[in-house]
């Protein structure tokens, strides 16, 4: 596959994201959860200060039909600061997937019940 062709896909994803993460909140836009630019370093998904204290999470997306889930977890968790790393993952004809830590995780249904 070409350079430009992975970008496309990679971004696609990010941007995927991006608006799913936006229509989750009426109170957000898309100046609060941006796509960040394609080798820009950083987590894949910035948010402003709102966003943030909605969504405490740090977004790393990878797009790729030979994914090293690992080394992509460790690359979120290099990004995530004091935010839990997340991983959104895909390849061509899946659904978006998505690598949390587990106790995160239970937590997260836990507060839901």
């Amino acid at each position: 596959m070409k350079p430009a062709s992975a970008k496309a896909k990679g971004r696609k994803l990010q941007k995927w994201v991006r608006d799913l993460l936006v229509s989750l909140d009426e109170s957000l836009t898309v100046d609060d959860v941006r796509s960040a630019s394609m080798g820009a370093g950083g987590e894949d998904i910035p948010m402003s200060s709102a966003a943030r204290a909605i969504f405490p999470v740090s977004i790393e997306c990878k797009n790729s039909e030979k994914l090293q889930i690992w080394s992509a977890y460790e690359q979120a968790k290099a990004n995530a600061g004091e935010h839990e790393p997340v991983v959104v993952f895909a390849k061509n004809r899946t659904i978006p997937m998505v690598a949390v830590n587990a106790e995160f995780f239970f937590n997260l249904l836990k507060s839901v019940k």
